[in-house]
């Protein structure tokens, strides 16, 4: 987990030139869904009981790096089904134009 934290800190720093994601598995298998072309919903579990108070306190503090991670969605398309919308387009622009 040190590896996602480490992505984490580096994602959500401006002046960081270069995310760790091979650092791990984990973060690896995760690099699309990190600061990548997606929505992400991150949870953290917490619990109130007073011995797990460290472990609470590691979890908030790593959600709460967590939220800065500014994500850039887009909707996946294949390159020739937009060529082709656009030649349809062009099509039915000239047919109406006869």
């Amino acid at each position: 987990l040190s590896a996602l934290g480490n992505v984490i800190s580096a994602l959500t720093d401006a002046a960081a030139s270069h995310v760790p994601y091979r650092d791990s598995k984990l973060t690896r298998l995760l690099q699309d869904s990190l600061g990548g072309n997606s929505k992400t919903v991150m949870i953290a579990n917490v619990g109130p009981a007073v011995y797990n108070f460290e472990e609470t306190l590691s979890t908030l503090r790593y959600a709460s790096r967590a939220k800065f991670i500014k994500n850039k969605p887009k909707i996946n398309e294949d390159p020739k089904d937009a060529m082709l919308r656009e030649f349809q387009a062009e099509i039915a622009r000239l047919k109406a134009e006869l």
